[in-house]
């Protein structure tokens, strides 16, 4: 089969797979995840045969003739829209990381939801029944709504590889929407609780923001180009200089720059970037394969992947080394972001909610290298985060399975996703512990051993390359705090004695839930040699930097390289280093019922962050308070009740006058009354005509006579 062909392909099993479970296998719970894992795989390996062919392409051949095909959609005017898919460097090795935590987490969730009572337990007694929840949190059992959840994650596989694969923005945008759509019945997958039903209307409204801002950007680049392909715009130098130097008429900006800062808005919403940051952590509300799909393969790496993209809108117009509006906004953003979610990411407790402020700080890195101009740093970091943030979730997910099921022995009451109920698993949960370690220190950037290290040590040499020093030093404090917060993790979690007795009875999980740690934990370390920087001391001269010559083949133009320099290098080693050795100084060993040691040092500035600045609390009292008043006063109270409800009772009581004043004078007398006169006069010429009506045959002879001799006379007198 054709390349070109296949890749039409590679979305259609997922959604193969979703039809097929939601209307014939329901019921049949073994089969809708063979079905689910089965579609992954074929999915996977499509994607492999995709990428190898890319690779052995070549970056210049791949980047000159890319994979691809379109065909005829819509009719408009006297053309077409077409609609087609794409593969180019930059596609290949999004697909490539797409593909393998996909085919993952999918494998992950099969032994996720039917981990539970132990083999021959299930009818001891004592044991909380199938569904039931300990503090409101769910228990390990086989998940009723199995079906349902595999379902849903393959609609979900499916729109994240039609975003991928797509050659233009409209489709890109569809596949963007389904999995808005599919984060909002994930998230709230659990709807019986009060928590998951607010996160997944939270989830959907707040991207629902950034997305209405994606769509008019997509809009307004339609109207100013004619096209929204990929190819037909970023490699058209004269559409893109027409864009740079044509007014948009809004605050000064080009049509270019605002048309960038608009589809930037739409990654602000989708990877959580400040001030729409505020879904992200409540989407821990899902399953945790929910957790690791929206915050590594999917979700929020389609916000990052799209800027990327198009990214030679975004410096459309820029000096040699200097930066647009779009940039500049993208910076400023990327940057504050990284660090603000870091410092609140250092005073949580729930081992999934850390994560998430750590997805939302890595986000904010990889938009300020695009800001920067650093696109190849940022995909670079992208694909080593997609690995090991999917490692570190399902790692979790692992650890809080294996708490639930010593909850169940000991009868603790207590919260199971809470770190300072744990400690010692290091022994009980020794695979999900060396993999949470492998991806703990790739998140921290352990030098020369985890990708993580690589990808952001491009990030600070680029930043400090280009002479962008606030960025540098925003993101080297948020890269200590990683370090920190990361160590303060693995501490707390993994070391020291248990700190309860439900962590005492935690042990391993089934190797469904542990063979992809394992995978992704090879990926967390192997995939960051593919990119170490040519001028890297003795590393550089041996290893090619393969990922920094195959990427920039996507784009028209490559940026200038940057010198070495010592400075980020050693501002890496020490911030890592440093900020793994403060965490584990101070969370070596934590007893139990002891408070967060870092409480009593920072004091109230500790319950700021532990409370995440009040941005929940600030814009429940800006705009959701606000808008439930309006709705309740305004809306119900006045709008509804006063003026659409006296609308319609005036309508209708003028209605019953009208119906009264016609009843009275004209139907009443005019209508009725005529047909009452018709009735009585119908009536008494009946009663006349009935008395000759006799029945006497005499009588009808004599009138017949009378009759006969009146016509007679009649005719003689003529």
């Amino acid at each position: 089969m054709a390349i070109d062909n296949l890749v039409w392909l590679l979305p259609l099993p997922p959604l193969l797979a979703f039809f097929v479970i939601v209307l014939f296998t329901y019921r049949r719970k073994a089969l809708s995840h063979s079905l689910s894992v089965g579609a992954a795989l074929l999915s996977w390996l499509g994607s492999m045969v995709v990428f190898f062919s890319s690779v052995r392409a070549g970056a210049e051949g791949l980047g000159e003739h890319p994979f691809g095909s379109t065909l005829n959609w819509l009719p408009v005017g006297e053309g077409w829209f077409q609609i087609g898919v794409l593969v180019d460097p930059l596609t290949a090795v999004v697909l490539f990381f797409v593909a393998w935590t996909i085919l993952m987490i999918t494998l992950y969730s099969v032994g996720y939801h039917n981990f539970g009572q132990p083999e021959g337990d299930h009818d001891r007694p004592g044991l909380p029944p199938e569904g039931a929840t300990v503090d409101g949190h769910r228990v390990p059992s086989i998940e009723p709504l199995y079906s349902r959840f595999f379902g849903f994650i393959s609609l979900f596989a499916f729109g994240m590889y039609t975003l991928v694969v797509s050659d233009n923005l409209l489709t890109l945008f569809v596949g963007w929407e389904i999995m808005g759509l599919c984060s909002y019945l994930l998230i709230g997958f659990w709807y019986g609780k009060l928590s998951a039903r607010a996160a997944m209307i939270k989830a959907f409204l707040v991207t629902r923001i950034g997305d209405v801002f994606m769509l008019l950007g997509i809009a307004y680049l339609y109207s100013a180009t004619g096209t929204l392909s990929f190819r037909g715009i970023f490699f058209n130098h004269e559409v893109l200089q027409q864009l740079a130097t044509q007014p948009s008429n809004f605050l000064g900006l080009s049509s270019a720059g605002l048309i960038g800062i608009l589809l930037f808005i739409g990654t602000v919403g989708k990877s959580a970037q400040f001030p729409l940051h505020v879904w992200l952590p409540d989407a821990m509300e899902g399953p945790t394969p929910v957790s690791a799909m929206i915050h590594a393969a999917t979700m929020v790496s389609a916000g990052v992947y799209m800027v990327i993209r198009i990214f030679p809108l975004l410096s459309a117009g820029a000096a040699e080394g200097g930066m647009t509006s779009p940039m500049l906004v993208m910076a400023i953003i990327g940057s504050f972001t990284a660090l603000f979610a870091a410092t609140i990411a250092v005073a949580q407790r729930d081992v999934k909610r850390v994560l998430a402020y750590s997805t939302i700080s890595q986000l904010g890195y990889m938009v300020a290298a695009v800001g920067v101009g650093a696109y190849v740093a940022a995909t670079f970091h992208l694909i080593t985060h997609a690995f090991f943030k999917a490692l570190l979730f399902l790692g979790s997910g692992s650890v809080i399975h294996g708490m639930e099921h010593g909850v169940y022995h000991t009868g603790d009451h207590l919260d199971p996703q809470d770190m300072f109920n744990m400690g010692g698993l290091r022994s009980k949960m020794p695979v999900t512990f060396w993999t949470f370690l492998i991806g703990g220190l790739a998140l921290s950037g352990f030098p020369l051993v985890t990708a993580g290290f690589w990808s952001k040590d491009e990030i600070f040499a680029d930043a400090f390359g280009h002479g962008h020093l606030a960025v540098f030093i925003t993101l080297a404090l948020a890269a200590l705090l990683t370090a920190f917060y990361t160590m303060r993790q693995i501490s707390l979690t993994f070391l020291g004695k248990p700190r309860t007795k439900a962590a005492e009875h935690a042990h391993e999980t089934p190797w469904t839930m542990t063979t992809p740690l394992v995978v992704l934990a090879v990926f967390a370390i192997g995939f960051g040699w593919l990119g170490i920087p040519e001028h890297f001391p003795v590393l550089g001269g041996i290893i090619p930097n393969w990922l920094g010559e195959f990427v920039p083949a996507s784009l028209p133009h490559r940026l200038a390289e940057i010198e070495f320099s010592w400075t980020p290098l050693v501002t890496s080693l020490v911030v890592a280093l440093g900020g793994l050795t403060l965490g584990w100084w101070i969370y070596r060993d934590v007893p139990e019922g002891a408070e967060d040691p870092i409480r009593k040092w920072l004091g109230p500035v500790y319950t700021l962050l532990e409370n995440k600045y009040y941005f929940d609390e600030m814009y429940d009292r800006v705009f959701v308070k606000p808008a439930t008043w309006l709705a309740e006063t305004f809306t119900y109270k006045w709008m509804d009740r006063v003026v659409i409800d006296g609308f319609l009772h005036s309508v209708a009581r003028t209605a019953q006058l009208v119906g009264t004043f016609l009843r009275d004078k004209i139907d009443l007398p005019i209508i009725n009354g005529f047909g009452d006169a018709v009735g009585a006069i119908t009536a008494k010429a009946g009663e006349k005509v009935r008395r000759i009506q006799t029945g006497r045959v005499q009588q009808y002879m004599l009138i017949a006579l009378v009759v006969a001799i009146g016509t007679l006379f009649y005719f003689i007198v003529q």
